[in-house]
């Protein structure tokens, strides 16, 4: 292995390896363990996941990147750290390092559990911050490449760096960046679990994820590469080299998006090439509309897509008996039964009042959303909005 020359300012997080170093897959955003309308997504989690440890296999990738999130709940199931013990265990025996940070909806400290330990097989998980940042430095051919790992919050950093003017995440985010004296002229990466504004807006999507967390874009101006995690659906930010990969499934019937994989090519300082490779899941999520005796015909559905995650509309006057019950004799995977109908029109004024008491928080305020701005909430709101909730739910347990 090559040896690193000394670093201009060694904290004791930095870990230098002689790894060469083109490629990066990113993926973030696991969510392992969690349920969709009650229907749990492990089975599709194990799935998707072996067929990412292949494709990283085909590729010879250098390392994966999972930019928080890993599991759904602070306090995973069992057979959620199974799942993903398996995942980190296959990388392990392939011998592709990974870098790793927790997010909003997992444990820092559950999560690094064991990482002094782990490093041993080339995984690199991101502690609490505690006033320095881990950094790897790889070098493949055209120089050293410094990871930087960024997990933290304000009074995090607050307390550790003794500041009492840390009040936001961007003020955090930009004390503890500061603090790591980064090298421009050599090629830098970070991973982090932040949601990002200030953006340029491209044709095919919003580039808006405000909330209390924002931290700008510009912040990360000195990173070659930004593989983010907090937002659902893949997106870059403003430029090809900030960039959100996205959850590798669907987990929600509001967009038909295509989950894919996100490729990171270093060459030489300046030079950064991204592409992606599109996943398949084991089942889709998706939509159906009609008439009872349309969505049950035979010439509806095919032996391979009737075993989807599927939202069905009901258009008939009449509500149709047991009319859930029968249909997952067809679908098996029916998530949620739903009529538009002239009744349904008519009464939803009448019947809202009742339904309130049953709606989520997140749905009650998407309607109060729409109530004010006159048209719904975007995706990157609503994921703000869940998460958001999620936080202060954890603040009152």
């Amino acid at each position: 292995m090559d040896q690193m020359p000394p670093a201009d300012r060694a904290g004791r997080n930095d870990i230098k390896i002689g790894e060469m170093w083109d490629e990066v897959w990113a993926y973030w955003d696991l969510h392992i363990g969690k349920r969709v309308h009650d229907f749990s997504m492990l089975e599709d989690q194990r799935y998707i996941l072996d067929q990412m440890i292949k494709i990283f296999e085909e590729q010879k990738v250098d390392g994966v990147l999972i930019a928080g999130d890993v599991y759904d709940k602070t306090v995973p199931s069992a057979e959620a750290v199974q799942l993903f013990d398996e995942f980190i265990t296959g990388l392990a025996k392939a011998e592709i390092p990974v870098y790793m940070i927790s997010g909003n909806h997992d444990s820092a400290e559950r999560l690094s559990f064991g990482a002094k330990l782990f490093e041993n097989s080339d995984i690199y998980i991101s502690q609490v911050y505690d006033g320095d940042m881990k950094r790897i430095v790889l070098k493949d051919q055209y120089g050293p490449i410094s990871v930087y790992l960024l997990l933290l919050k304000p009074a995090a950093v607050r307390h550790a760096l003794q500041r009492d003017d840390i009040n936001t995440y961007e003020e955090g985010v930009m004390a503890a960046l500061q603090e790591c004296e980064i090298d421009t002229t050599q090629r830098n990466v970070l991973v982090a679990h932040q949601f990002v504004t200030g953006a340029d807006r491209s044709d095919s999507e919003e580039t808006w994820v405000g909330g209390l967390d924002n931290v700008s874009a510009e912040v990360f101006k000195n990173f070659d590469y930004v593989a983010l995690g907090h937002i659902h659906r893949p997106q870059k930010m403003g430029r090809e080299t900030l960039r959100y990969s996205g959850t590798p499934l669907k987990y929600s019937f509001r967009k038909q998006i295509i989950k894919s994989v996100t490729i990171v090519e270093l060459l030489e300082k300046g030079n950064v090439r991204v592409s992606t490779v599109p996943l398949i899941p084991r089942r889709d999520m998706r939509k159906l509309r009609g008439t009872y005796m349309d969505v049950t015909a035979k010439d509806h559905y095919t032996a391979e897509n009737k075993m989807d995650y599927l939202q069905i509309t009901l258009t008939d006057e009449e509500d149709v008996p047991g009319a859930l019950q029968k249909l997952r004799t067809v679908y098996p995977n029916l998530m949620r039964l739903e009529y538009d109908n002239k009744r349904t029109r008519e009464n939803r004024e009448v019947q809202a009042v009742e339904a309130q008491e049953q709606k989520s928080e997140l749905e009650l305020f998407e309607e109060f959303y729409e109530l004010l701005n006159n048209e719904p909430m975007k995706e990157e709101q609503t994921e703000f909005v869940e998460k958001l909730i999620q936080n202060l739910k954890e603040v009152r347990v």
